[in-house]
């Protein structure tokens, strides 16, 4: 399983970055993997992301699932990126994840749908 990291974004210039950040610049953490231990619960939050359409379909677990599967992996990891930042937190843990092939028959494509539940976290003395 691919367990993708994004970077954290760039810090504004009134706002330096904590130590511990600077220490691992992620912001999504997955499954197994914790945030810094000084970063706060703040809420839990679902996420719908999707791949993009191949053709054909997705009958057994070839290439192209794999390439889906990496190419919604990445939407995913841009989503929570971005709603970390607009929920104000500084990290996401990523709790479950239920991964859905989907087809158009008309067009003849695929695609994998993801639902991911996270944990938003914030480190404390940051403001919201």
């Amino acid at each position: 399983m691919i367990t993708p990291a994004i970077p954290r974004p760039a810090a504004d210039k009134d706002q330096p970055m904590t130590a511990t950040a600077a220490l691992d610049p992620r912001v999504v953490y997955w499954h197994r993997e914790m945030p810094p231990l000084t970063a706060e619960a703040i809420g839990e939050h679902t996420l719908e992301a999707a791949s993009g359409r191949a053709k054909g379909t997705f009958s057994r677990r070839d290439e192209a699932w794999s390439r889906s599967y990496e190419d919604l992996m990445r939407q995913a990891c841009a989503r929570l990126g971005q709603e970390v930042a607009r929920l104000g937190g500084d990290y996401a843990r990523v709790c479950e994840e239920t991964i859905s092939p989907r087809y158009d028959a008309a067009a003849g494509e695929g695609w994998l749908c993801g639902r991911f539940t996270y944990v938003l976290y914030r480190e404390p003395g940051n403001p919201a």
